[in-house]
């Protein structure tokens, strides 16, 4: 399963409605280093799909949550389980990186 996009108006049914845990990824198309982590982030949707949806929002045309939530700076990964945020990481990391710290908050 590849991510999925989440917009303002998805968030609470794709995000805080979910029936299993939901990351976040805030980024954008400029942000340098949100482009780097996309790879991994694929990947690691392919290898824990069981366990956890991979959702990425562009905060330039979805405000309105980040805005909320305040993102300051991008990437932003945020967990949430039951419709709420557990576990959150800013800036990029390796893709082992990634994955250890998910399933750690899992």
């Amino acid at each position: 399963m590849a991510t999925v996009n989440v917009t303002d108006a998805s968030f609470q049914s794709d995000v805080l409605d979910a029936d299993k845990p939901v990351l976040v990824d805030f980024w954008a198309d400029w942000c340098g280093p949100c482009k780097m982590i996309a790879p991994a982030l694929e990947e690691i949707s392919d290898e824990m799909a069981d366990k956890v949806t991979i959702a990425k929002m562009d905060i330039m045309e979805n405000p309105d949550v980040p805005g909320q939530m305040g993102v300051q700076s991008i990437p932003y990964l945020v967990v949430f389980k039951d419709g709420k945020p557990v576990a959150q990481q800013m800036g990029a990391a390796p893709k082992n990186a990634l994955k250890s710290w998910l399933e750690s908050v899992l």
